[in-house]
């Protein structure tokens, strides 16, 4: 007897539906719930043939079905296939773009210097937010689990935990499966007594994934900035004095101070969906620009996926030109953006 689509996506609704319920599933249920527009009766059959082929199990005569421990296999391994999968041709298409990107934030660091005469910086790619995009537990030995998290921006976190009792591998298995049904793009925090509820003695396993899951989405990752122009600040005799120029001169080939502009709050309100901003002096977070004015503007690639353009230049810039010129700017890379999504 074959296991075709069918039976599988059947097999697949079962064990969901177990999952979420812990109570053996029916056909009604099934057609219920699943996309399948298939009977009752015609689920039944399937149903029969699944049993008979050992990947379910009826507990109890008139009971309906749970997976079996073939089940179970079947279903986490075409799960972990199907989203280490997703995952490599994710990974492979944003490494396609970031390299495009990185080029093209380079040039846009570069134009804005030239056009302006001033010093300029551009900030890589961020995410608004993060989210759980799949978890891999691993059996290392009796005490140790390897945790992978692979996070929706398709960031990697791994950490090894050492477990104060012992787990089987059927045991990890099910905590896999519903590790990613119940955490896969969701708040973690809004979940964790759930999971804690399915697992029940091992939460002390639970809370060691967590706390990785959490350190995972609170972290943040080293941005790349890339500027441009910075001699340009020596063309201003307020900036050139020996202490000011090497502040500034350093703080763009360091580089490690420029975050604290990319986290910078907006001064007052603007309507502009680029959010362009202007920090005169003091204003500025960054300490080496603190006799400069910064203009800031916003790029987004896509929902949640943006980053930073700074000018930097003395207090008595041409705003007005700075301004039209980063407006200018922003408009060309939302067409560029537009067109390679």
């Amino acid at each position: 007897m074959e296991l075709d689509e069918r039976k599988l996506k059947i097999l697949q609704a079962i064990i969901r539906t177990y999952l979420e319920t812990g109570e053996p599933v029916g056909s009604r249920t099934i057609s219920k719930y699943s996309d399948l527009n298939l009977s009752s009766a015609t689920i039944r059959n399937e149903m029969s043939d699944l049993e008979e082929m050992g990947y379910i199990l009826q507990p109890h005569t008139s009971a309906g079905r749970i997976p079996s421990d073939k089940g179970y296999r079947l279903y986490v391994d075409t799960m972990l296939d199907d989203k280490a999968q997703e995952v490599h041709g994710m990974k492979v298409e944003l490494e396609e773009k970031a390299g495009k990107i990185d080029d093209l934030l380079k040039s846009v660091a570069k134009l804005l210097a030239v056009n302006t005469n001033y010093a300029t910086m551009v900030s890589g790619p961020r995410y608004a937010s993060k989210k759980v995009k799949f978890i891999q537990l691993t059996l290392v030995d009796d005490s140790d689990l390897l945790a992978v998290i692979v996070l929706d921006n398709n960031v990697v976190k791994n950490k090894m935990i050492h477990m104060k009792e012992s787990m089987d591998q059927e045991t990890v298995l099910r905590l896999n499966f519903i590790m990613n049904t119940t955490l896969n793009g969701l708040d973690v925090m809004a979940v964790i007594q759930k999971i804690k509820e399915q697992m029940g003695a091992h939460n002390s396993v639970i809370d060691s994934v967590l706390e990785i899951i959490g350190n995972a989405l609170t972290e943040d990752e080293d941005l790349e900035i890339y500027t441009s122009g910075a001699t340009n600040i020596l063309k201003y005799p307020e900036l050139a004095d020996k202490s000011n120029a090497a502040q500034i001169l350093s703080a763009f080939e360091e580089k490690k101070d420029l975050n604290q502009w990319i986290e910078q709050e907006p001064v007052g309100q603007n309507d502009d969906n680029h959010a362009i901003q202007v920090y005169i002096g003091g204003e500025t977070q960054v300490e080496s620009m603190k006799d400069c004015s910064l203009v800031t503007a916003t790029y987004r690639i896509d929902d949640g996926v943006y980053g930073k353009v700074g000018i930097v230049g003395p207090k008595r810039m041409d705003y007005d030109k700075v301004v039209a010129t980063l407006q200018s700017m922003m408009e060309q890379l939302d067409d560029i953006f537009k067109d390679n999504k």
